[in-house]
Formats: C-alpha cells, structure tokens, sequence
C-alpha cells in the first residue's frame, strides 16, 4: 500500500489513485441494485474548467499525457472499460469524490469537466456521461466508466465493450438550479400531523440498500417533479418507491442507493444545503 500511496503522490497530485491502479483488485458491489440500468443519463450544463484537473501535461506510470484545451469536436473510437468498488470514496482527478452510482467516466485528455455521448457499437445503445477523472491506464482502453454507467451501456458482463465517445456542447444557461420543493411535499417526522411513515436511521449491514429519502406525495405526479429537479441539481440516481400503509399510498423520492451511509453523507450535505433538512436514510 505504501508503494501505491508513493506512485500516486508522484503523479503530480492532479490524476485520482482510481484510473491509476489497473492492477488492483476491483469489481461491483455486494448487491446489484435492481434497477442501475434505468439510472438518468447525465444531464450537459455549462460548468467552469476544473482548477486541479487541467494542467497542460501530466505523467502516470512513466509516460506523459497532454491535456486538451478545449472538447470541441472531439470524437474517438476504442474499448471501454469500468471501474467500481476498490475506488468507490475516492477522490477523483478534479477532487470530486467517485461514485459508482453516479454516471461519471475517467478520459486521459479531455478537459475536465466534459460532458460526452458513449456509444456502445455493438448494441446501438448510448448513455451520456460526465467525465470527472483521469483514466484508463491500460493499454488499448479509452475511457472509464463507472459503475451505474458501464450497467446502463451494457458493458459489466464483459468488463469491456468497443465505444465510440462524442464530445457534448452543453446548452446555454445554468440547468443546475433547483426549484422550492412544491407545497405538497411530506416530510418523514417522527410524530408527524400528516401520519407520514417514519423511516428511522439505523446502522447498515448490508451493501447496496442505502437510499436518502428526501420526501414522500400523494401524488405520483408531483413525485415525479421533484424527481427530475433532483436528478438535474444532484446527477445523480433518483427513484420513486410506492409505499402503502392503511389503504394509502405514498409515492417515495428516494436518491441513491449508496453502498453504505458514509458514502451517502455527501449527497445528504449537498441536499441540505437546497433546503431538504429533513432527509433521512432508508435501507429498503
């Protein structure tokens, strides 16, 4: 572990130890959440160039990669590959921390943040992805998917698939700006007037059920608002659960599942900061 910590220091502190360690153990979760290939494509947005993440070269493992000025264009073909458990928590290249729930991909010399269109040429199939990372280091690999985005395009059975990657300009304007909840919205109290079923946190066993539950409506429609406002501000998986308790139904916003609620804690932070202080953890 000592000699990793050392080669992942040497490489200039701007490429996450994630990309880096092809020759460490990986692989996907305890659980395969039931429905990871219906996660949300990543949605494009005008974001600023990472500061940490762009220099103009930087070198892993001996050889030097050039870093792009701009995405504009860009198109390549080659394999693609995923990287999952053994770097879940980690710090990416431009000091976001990886998620393989959340679609995401590491690109050797894409400016990061870039937004593209992979696609599977075996199948037809695309997904978007944001890059956010710095990676594959192994020969003949182009990109790196995470783990919700590799399930999405097809990719996890092999471990590989032949893609084709297409540079995305994101629209103008800034789509990361969430709307108030809507006035309809059930918060989960304990004692609560609208006898809302409490979800009550509790220590996690198992991998793969952990869910942050921000809210739960009468009414599937307005479930479903909230749900597309999340996945816009969070890019992350965000679901709906019905739940029925005395010949009512509720219609659960649930984002996640994480492997556990550590790994949760950051999104919790970030939907707290929105103005959803009341989310609480669900493990099914």
């Amino acid at each position: 572990m000592r000699i990793v910590f050392i080669i992942c220091c040497l490489s200039l502190l701007l490429t996450a130890c994630t990309g880096q360690k092809p020759y460490l153990s990986d692989g996907a979760p305890d659980v395969h959440p039931h429905n990871i290939e219906n996660i949300p494509n990543a949605i494009p947005r005008l974001e600023p160039k990472s500061r940490g993440g762009n220099p103009k070269s930087y070198s892993v493992f001996g050889k030097r990669y050039q870093v792009l000025d701009s995405s504009h264009g860009f198109v390549q073909r080659g394999t693609a590959s995923w990287y999952g458990t053994k770097f879940h928590g980690n710090k990416t290249s431009n000091g976001e921390t990886y998620d393989m729930y959340a679609m995401t991909a590491a690109h050797k010399s894409l400016p990061l943040p870039t937004y593209v269109e992979v696609t599977n040429l075996s199948t037809g199939k695309k997904i978007i992805v944001r890059v956010n990372d710095r990676g594959p280091f192994h020969g003949g690999r182009i990109i790196d998917l995470s783990y919700a985005a590799a399930a999405k395009l097809g990719t996890l059975k092999k471990g590989t698939s032949t893609v084709e990657i297409r540079a995305i300009s994101p629209p103008t304007g800034d789509l990361s700006t969430l709307d108030s909840p809507p006035d309809t919205l059930f918060v989960q109290k304990k004692n609560s007037i609208n006898k809302i079923p409490v979800f009550v946190e509790t220590p996690l066993t198992k991998k793969g059920h952990v869910f942050i539950q921000v809210g739960a409506f009468s009414s599937l429609e307005n479930a479903s608002k909230l749900k597309n406002r999340l996945e816009i501000a969070l890019r992350k998986m965000v679901s709906i659960k019905a739940h029925t308790q005395a010949n009512k139904t509720l219609f659960l916003v649930r984002v996640g599942p994480y492997l556990d609620i550590n790994s949760a804690h950051q999104t919790r932070l970030q939907l707290n900061s929105l103005g959803f202080t009341d989310a609480l953890y669900a493990t099914n």
